[in-house]
């Protein structure tokens, strides 16, 4: 899963985590400082620059991307955890992370989350008190990551105030793949 900043990634797990417990979310590993309410281990693993470029070292990372001047990445222990007990598994990643996770992972099911209307970010961005020179960045970077939806197999409308119509269509997405024929298990 992934779109562009400020589209509701989050909210959008975190409704498909109320709704059902089929679902395991790895946690993302970060450099990035802790927004206020956000807790490590259930939000990001919040780390060092140092200790990320050691797990990166160490091949423990399936991914990682460099956003907005902060290291991002997902520990591929978690995902061979979940796989190995027959979970599903989705996953929040970049945009830039995506095109990597096609080449490491090409029977995974990658999805981009839209809004209803671009200027749905840049409220979204303010509502959560985003300094001007961080919302000019990433708003400038959501248009050339708008470009890149065309790497994803799936686009999922979030229209503002009806998230429960972006979680119908991602589970439907992932019932119909559940029941495609001959679909490849996911090797970690």
């Amino acid at each position: 899963m992934s779109g562009v900043s400020g589209v509701g990634k989050d909210a959008l797990i975190a409704r498909i985590r109320e709704r059902t417990d089929r679902f395991v979310v790895p946690v993302t590993m970060t450099t990035r400082a802790p927004r206020p309410a956000e807790v490590h281990g259930r939000d990001y693993l919040f780390t060092t620059r140092e200790a990320f470029i050691q797990a990166l070292e160490a091949n423990e990372l399936l991914e990682h991307a460099e956003v907005y001047g902060n290291f991002y990445g997902v520990p591929r222990s978690q995902l061979r955890d979940a796989l190995a007990a027959g979970r599903d598994v989705i996953m929040r990643v970049d945009v830039q992370g995506v095109v990597t996770l096609r080449e490491l992972l090409p029977d995974a099911v990658f999805i981009f989350l839209e809004p209803e209307d671009r200027s749905v970010i840049e409220r979204r961005l303010r509502e959560r008190g985003t300094d001007e020179a961080t919302l000019q960045r990433r708003l400038a970077a959501a248009e050339r990551e708008y470009e890149l939806s065309a790497e994803f197999d799936h686009r999922v409308l979030n229209v503002d105030g009806d998230i429960d119509q972006a979680v119908d269509a991602v589970l439907a997405i992932v019932e119909a793949e559940h029941a495609r024929p001959g679909r490849a298990a996911i090797e970690v």
